[in-house]
Formats: C-alpha cells, structure tokens, sequence
C-alpha cells in the first residue's frame, strides 16, 4: 500500500532552521506531484508548498516564500522540505501530500490529494 513518511520536526528558536523529509512508498513516485501542507491547534490545514513531477515547477504560499525551499530526488522517492528563518506562526503538524498526474500548482487543495502522509511536528519558539 502507499506510504508517505514524514521525519525531520522538531523544536527550534525563531530564526532557526529545520529540514523536513517525505519518503514514499508503493507509488510510482515521478508520477505524483508533491507537496507540504501544515495545520496548527484550532486551524484548518492549508498549504505550504509544491512541487511539480519532475522538480521543474514550484509553487509557495505568501507566507514562506523565501524562507521555504522544496526538492525532490525521484532516484530516492523523496520530497525534502528546509525551513529557514522560522518564526513562531510556523509551528505546526506538516503533512505530506502526493497528488497523481499533477503540476505543482494544482497541488494546493487539500480535497484533491490522492494521499497523505502521518505529519510531523514543527514547534518554533518565540
């Protein structure tokens, strides 16, 4: 069966960096657009980021741009996720998506994701 998993969170100061990773399995990995959303206590989950099949196309909410960076290695059926300069409004769980067929773009709707990874927690301390 299809296997995202998540590692990687963890406790920060503000400002500080985390590295997030996404390992897949049972899926055929180069035809998954891929992406990371999050959801803080009390919040609906929204998107971060996303990246297109091959890793050619991007797409960043306006609140990480520029802090956030997302790749991908289809040799390992990996998506990476490096945080810099987090700030408190960070913390939460973040989740790992994998939408069939899509560009990035398309995946930043939480209703059309095909899978979804357990989450790990991201916790940024003022």
């Amino acid at each position: 069966q299809v296997q995202l998993v998540e590692s990687g969170g963890g406790l920060v100061q503000a400002g500080g960096s985390l590295s997030l990773s996404c390992a897949a399995s049972g899926l055929t990995f180069s035809w998954y657009g891929m992406g990371w959303f999050r959801q803080a206590p009390g919040k609906e989950r929204e998107f971060v980021v996303s990246i297109g099949r091959s890793g050619g196309d991007t797409y960043y909410a306006d609140s990480v741009k520029g802090r956030f960076t997302i790749s991908r290695d289809n040799s390992k059926n990996t998506v990476y996720l490096q945080m810099n300069s987090l700030k408190p409004e960070d913390t939460a769980v973040y989740y790992c998506a994998a939408e069939k067929w899509a560009v990035a773009q398309a995946v930043t709707v939480a209703q059309t994701i095909d899978y979804w990874g357990q989450g790990t927690q991201v916790t940024v301390s003022s």
